[in-house]
């Protein structure tokens, strides 16, 4: 039996690493597979054209040359991605796959506004008076607000609970939210108020207002899910 290659099978074996070598090598380097354009999918409008400045330096560049673990930590640090992947598509295309921060909130300070998540991160800076369909939070005015950071964390209860009416169906009939102390009141576009109380079970108390609403709904001015498990409509 023999165990040691013979000369000819080591031969072989270099001619077939060296040919890899350079056809990498041809790869890396030949206008070939140079990228010539980058699509972005999964992300609205404006989070796509951020995307597409972020990644505008890469045309060119070799498909092969390009990192994509450095790409995804770039496109990772815009405030309006939540999560990104890159995948190279030969001969010459960037695939960026986006998953995109939900905006849940404006935040006014003064004349101006910024879209927030339910974690409350501050994604992007918006021109007031737009976004209509999202509720206002009003902060003091010398709160600050930066890109990517957070809203002062007093409002963090309210933003979760606007991200926990999307969870259970009821986030579009959201026109605003109140709070009061530790104490929180939806208030849905028909004038129905919501009242949760304290931000504890918030996910349970919208799945119980929701069940009411479905009963209760165009008759009552407000729900009390303060207790969930004895909700109150009047």
């Amino acid at each position: 039996m023999r165990f040691v290659p013979s000369g000819r099978s080591l031969l072989a074996a270099i001619a077939v690493l060296v040919a890899v070598g350079t056809a990498y090598v041809i790869a890396y380097s030949t206008p070939v597979f140079a990228v010539e354009r980058v699509t972005v999918s999964g992300a609205p409008p404006e989070v796509a054209r951020e995307v597409t400045a972020a990644t505008t330096d890469l045309v060119g560049k070799s498909l092969v040359a390009i990192d994509a673990d450095d790409v995804e930590g770039t496109l990772r640090a815009l405030p309006a991605v939540a999560g990104v992947s890159v995948d190279r598509a030969f001969p010459d295309t960037l695939v960026v796959r986006i998953a995109p921060e939900r905006p849940v909130a404006v935040v006014r300070r003064g004349p101006s506004s910024w879209q927030a998540t339910g974690s409350g991160k501050v994604i992007r800076e918006i021109e007031t008076g737009t976004q209509r369909h999202l509720p206002r939070l009003w902060l003091a005015k010398g709160s600050t607000i930066r890109l990517g950071g957070q809203i002062p964390p007093g409002f963090v209860p309210a933003t979760r609970a606007l991200a926990e009416a999307h969870a259970v169906g009821l986030g579009s009939r959201v026109k605003g939210i109140r709070p009061v102390g530790d104490e929180l009141t939806l208030v849905l576009r028909r004038g129905t108020e919501i009242r949760l109380g304290r931000a504890t079970e918030v996910g349970l108390k919208l799945t119980v207002a929701s069940k009411v609403l479905q009963l209760v709904d165009g008759s009552t001015s407000y729900v009390d899910v303060s207790v969930p498990q004895r909700p109150v409509a009047g």
